[in-house]
Order: structure tokens, then sequence, then C-alpha cells
């Protein structure tokens, strides 16, 4: 009988590990099964499936001064009073293409 599963050992930083398992409970998927999902993209990409690059943008409001915080919250004020939003597909689309 073939073996069904194998084990991984990895050594992951605890407060990375608490905030991902918390958002994987929201959405309800154990992380073995994320894991597996990843091994099975690597195998057919024969790649990492996702890019490992430096933000140009910061991405944490703790990372930029208050005048960016401010620019950046006035603009999307605008935007969502001017209704100039857009749908979710076309905001992940955006999004994938490294918008």
């Amino acid at each position: 009988m073939a073996t069904k599963t194998a084990n991984i050992l990895a050594r992951v930083e605890p407060d990375v590990k608490e905030q991902a398992e918390m958002i994987l409970a929201k959405l309800g998927v154990p992380a073995s099964t994320v894991i597996n999902m990843l091994y099975k993209q690597i195998i057919m990409t024969r790649s990492i499936p996702f890019s490992l690059s430096v933000p140009a943008a910061p991405l944490a409001r703790d990372e930029m001064d208050t005048a960016t915080f401010n620019s950046m919250m006035e603009e999307g004020m605008n935007q969502a009073k001017a209704d100039r939003g857009v749908s979710l597909e076309e905001a992940f689309a955006a999004l994938e293409q490294g918008v």
C-alpha cells in the first residue's frame, strides 16, 4: 500500500505562524492544504509561483510618513466620492498584472 502522506518539518517565526494560522482559520483552510497546494504549484510551474521582490511602495501605515498616508487617504476618499471604484474582479486582475 502506498503512503498517502509525508511529513514536513519547517521552522517558522512564532508570530508569523500565529498570524498566518489566524487567517487560515478564518478561511477554513488547514495549513497542510496550503502547503500541499504550494508544492503542487512548484511542481507545475517548476518555479516559486509568486514574485520574490521588494515592493516599490510601502505597504503598512507604520512604513510611511503622515503626509504620504494622508495623501493616499485623500485620494481614496475622492475616488469613492466620485464613484470611481472598480469591481472585485478588476481589482484582482490589476493585482495579478503587478499594478
